[in-house]
């Protein structure tokens, strides 16, 4: 639109060390702030100059001309381009979360979504985008590209190890139990797959800061993220995006299903790899997941071919190894990204099949909400391109209270003490690198 502000850029020399800067940025107090690496690598963006914020009442744009609000529906995500295509700002990119609940919401199960926001974004005033090429400064005023250039420049190099905090993990049984009935419900035909996931309390605040950098350093995955954002914090390394999407309508799903530990042990992980390929359970699970991203993709994109990428590869994600496929399509204008995010969100690894029974049983049978928990992190750009990945693997923290989730996948074969054993084999991915809050 007439009259948009423009971000001004900087290109400046790579860093050697990324998660150093990363660590910089972050680390300076800010209250809003969002770190996410993408496929091209890290990006720190940081004081919102436009947010927007959905529960399920409303969706609030808060910008720079005031705010504007409009009642949540189930064509909502439709209209958020054109929403955000409000902001009176040029080329602006959004970093954001989507909670789980979003999901239901969408579907009109109102009775199944929590009073929290289920989806909060951002457009940032500045942001820095590290590439192997150079490093990208932006920001609206061009005052700030000294300082942010002096920041990146003069980062400290990568922390000493710090020493992680022990997270003990109690009080199983209740899980045991969950996964049981799940099992029956499943047996019974009310739906195909279910994923239960439990909580983990920390007991200690957590340096998400410090912890991420660790964590990232031990961990391998498709993605992943740091952000404070309207009181919640968080660090996560996904082992799936949820979608991609590119400016000329590509589209991209990566379903993850079945999971073995990895040990360190080249041996033995290749005894687990074996395993994980020839186990039975872990192949139907997969299968089933492959075939609702293939459905789910084929009516998103009805005039162009399914494409599949890849089925049944192991991919290496932390502290464990799991079954991958990639399922691709193209858009046919007008769709557009957030029409594939609706179609594919929530992720079938992080809901179950049919997602809406999967739902309700979610409901029932977990002892909390979810929050960004199974929903995604992701990065929306004003070309129509996204990233979005799933959220799992994550530390959470908001007052001073910090825990961990993870959950597996249940079908009718499913053994209540194996799929125990599969979330404490996840938990491990960030279990193990949470460095305590000096103090």
């Amino acid at each position: 639109m007439a009259g948009d502000r423009k971000y001004h850029e900087r290109t400046v020399a790579p860093v050697p060390e990324p998660l150093a800067a990363v660590r910089r940025l972050a680390g300076e107090g800010r209250a809003d702030y969002f770190c996410y690496e993408g496929p091209d690598g890290f990006a720190v963006a940081a004081d919102p100059v436009a947010e927007l914020v959905a529960d399920r009442s409303r969706l609030l744009l808060r910008g720079p001309d005031g705010d504007e609000e409009r009642p949540w529906s189930a064509e909502a995500l439709r209209r958020v381009p054109a929403l955000l295509d409000e902001v009176p700002l040029e080329a602006w990119r959004c970093y954001g979360w989507a909670g789980f609940d979003l999901a239901a919401a969408r579907d009109g199960l109102t009775g199944l979504v929590g009073d929290e926001p289920f989806l909060h974004l951002m457009i940032p005033r500045t942001e820095v985008r590290f590439h192997t090429s150079g490093t990208l400064l932006r920001a609206l005023d061009p005052g700030d590209l000294d300082a942010l250039q002096e920041r990146v420049e003069t980062a400290p190099p990568p922390a000493a190890p710090a020493r992680p905090g022990a997270v003990p993990d109690r009080d199983a049984g209740a899980y045991l139990n969950a996964v049981e009935k799940a099992v029956r419900y499943i047996r019974d035909g009310r739906l195909q797959k279910v994923i239960l996931s439990r909580t983990v309390p920390v007991g200690f605040p957590v340096d998400l800061v410090a912890s991420y950098e660790l964590g990232r350093r031990a961990n391998s995955p498709a993605r992943s993220h740091l952000f404070s954002l309207g009181g919640l914090a968080s660090a996560g390394f996904s082992p799936e995006t949820v979608v991609e999407v590119s400016k000329e309508g590509a589209v991209t799903t990566q379903p993850v299903a079945g999971t073995r530990a990895r040990t360190g042990e080249p041996a033995r992980d290749a005894e687990l790899r074996y395993e994980l390929l020839n186990d039975a359970k872990e192949g139907f699970e997969h299968a089933l997941s492959f075939k609702i991203a293939v459905e789910e993709m084929a009516e998103l994109c009805p005039d162009h071919p399914v494409l599949v990428g890849e089925f049944m590869a192991v991919r290496d994600r932390g502290s464990v190894q799991h079954l991958a496929s990639t399922v691709g399509g193209t858009l046919t204008a007008p769709a557009h990204a957030w029409d594939a995010f609706a179609a594919l969100f929530p992720a079938v690894t992080t809901s179950g099949a049919p997602k809406q029974a999967a739902y309700e049983v979610i409901h029932e049978l977990e002892t909390s909400g979810r929050g960004p928990y199974g929903g995604a992190v992701l990065t929306y750009d004003a070309d129509g391109t996204m990233d979005a990945a799933v959220v799992l693997r994550t530390v959470f923290q908001r007052d001073g209270r910090a825990w961990l989730r993870a959950g597996a996948g249940i079908v009718a074969q499913s053994r209540p003490e194996r799929e125990l054993t599969e979330t404490r084999e996840k938990l491990a991915s960030i279990a193990h690198y949470l460095v305590p809050q000096a103090g």
